[in-house]
């Protein structure tokens, strides 16, 4: 269990931020609303309650936020999906100030992070730049999940969903929660999706955050979060410090959990190379990021809403893409990664990674899959609404 308690002097600060918005004029209510009555039933029909331990999934593609719950056997409940009013941007990691990229990675939120007084009705900050976007030159910050339908490169909701997604949290840091947990992902990591997405230019970079959503979804526990080797390692130890840019040391995992993990991977893989027969390969491209279906008939209350369009999906060559992936791979932070842990000295406490464990001609498919014939999509507008999230 990764449940992470509050040290008192964390909890007593976070009390005494929340009383301070009391004094502050007309906003002090909104951050202390309690969490719905049907919502906290949902939580005791599920098993949970409103102080247990919360963890955050966020989906671009699909335009949908996900609030999971910890229950009493320490694995996390699936507690309710919020429809995403509006974001911002391309699919794809943000990577430096002012690109309108909502961001992908693994990210953590504290009780610091809160902000009761935010001119978005309310907000909290997920935490970019992380550790590993630092060391990759990454650039920008303050990126929210905030309300008032307006983003420029956040996840914005409406002001009725921000009331209670931040009444939860709330409720999770007072009944301990030191951090809680933010994934934010592209898309659902379905195999339809990785077969349609397979030669886009980010396709490696996904495939890694995929390994922290198989860890989640296999154990439904929160998983573990390290960087080395320029990427995500989950669920991993290692004697002495893993650098971000440096190349991963021998890794330590659960074999139970690294076996259900390559398991997943493997059935998915299979899943995907019999798509990959039938769905033609695509880049997507948005004018400046969507939202979800629901929303479309208020798409004038929204930022940007001549921006709001179904993105353009553009054809890609497979053929021509695994060619020129054929050339590159040796380029490859992924494949390079593979290659160093295929080399490195093994102990019987000690775990493959998942590439490994899958067949040969699965890790040559992966391989060249996690390259590209094409560049990424085209650069998101620069221009950033000034406005205080």
């Amino acid at each position: 269990m990764t449940f992470r308690v509050l040290k008192p002097a964390a909890a007593v600060a976070f009390a005494a931020l929340s009383l301070a918005a009391c004094n502050d004029s007309g906003l002090s209510h909104r951050s202390l609303a309690p969490v719905p009555r049907e919502t906290v039933a949902l939580m005791e029909k599920l098993g949970t309650s409103k102080d247990a331990p919360m963890l955050i999934r966020a989906y671009k593609k699909e335009a949908e936020l996900e609030i999971w719950k910890m229950g009493s056997d320490g694995k996390y409940v699936h507690l309710k999906t919020f429809p995403m009013c509006r974001w911002s941007g391309q699919l794809g990691p943000k990577t430096r100030e002012g690109d309108r990229q909502v961001p992908e990675g693994f990210y953590s939120i504290t009780p610091a992070q809160m902000n009761p007084n935010s001119s978005y009705y309310l907000s909290f900050n997920v935490g970019y730049p992380n550790q590993l976007d630092k060391a990759l030159g990454h650039t920008g910050g303050t990126i929210m999940v905030h309300g008032a339908c307006s983003s420029a490169g956040c996840f914005s909701m409406t002001d009725a969903q921000i009331a209670e997604i931040y009444a939860i949290a709330r409720a999770s840091f007072e009944g301990g929660q030191q951090s809680i947990q933010m994934q934010s992902l592209p898309f659902r990591m379905t195999a339809e999706n990785l077969a349609k997405h397979r030669l886009d230019s980010n396709i490696g970079f996904w495939r890694n955050l995929k390994e922290g959503s198989d860890h989640f979804e296999v154990t439904k526990m929160e998983p573990e979060v390290a960087f080395c080797g320029r990427r995500y390692v989950f669920n991993a130890a290692a004697d002495g410090r893993m650098d971000p840019l440096a190349a991963c040391p021998p890794l330590k995992q659960d074999p139970e959990i690294v076996a259900s993990v390559s398991a997943k991977s493997a059935k998915d893989e299979e899943k995907i190379a019999e798509l990959s027969q039938s769905v033609k390969p695509v880049r997507v491209v948005y004018q400046d990021g969507g939202m979800h279906p629901s929303f479309l008939s208020k798409v004038a209350e929204t930022s940007r809403p001549e921006a709001v369009a179904p993105p353009e999906e553009i054809a890609l060559d497979d053929k021509a893409g695994r060619g020129k992936a054929a050339q590159i791979a040796s380029k490859s932070p992924v494949v390079t990664m593979a290659a160093a842990k295929a080399a490195a000295p093994t102990r019987p406490t000690e775990t493959t990674s998942v590439a490994r464990a899958l067949s040969a001609d699965t890790r040559r498919e992966m391989s060249a899959l996690a390259a590209t014939a094409e560049d990424g999509p085209t650069s998101s507008i620069k221009r950033a609404l000034k406005l205080k999230k």
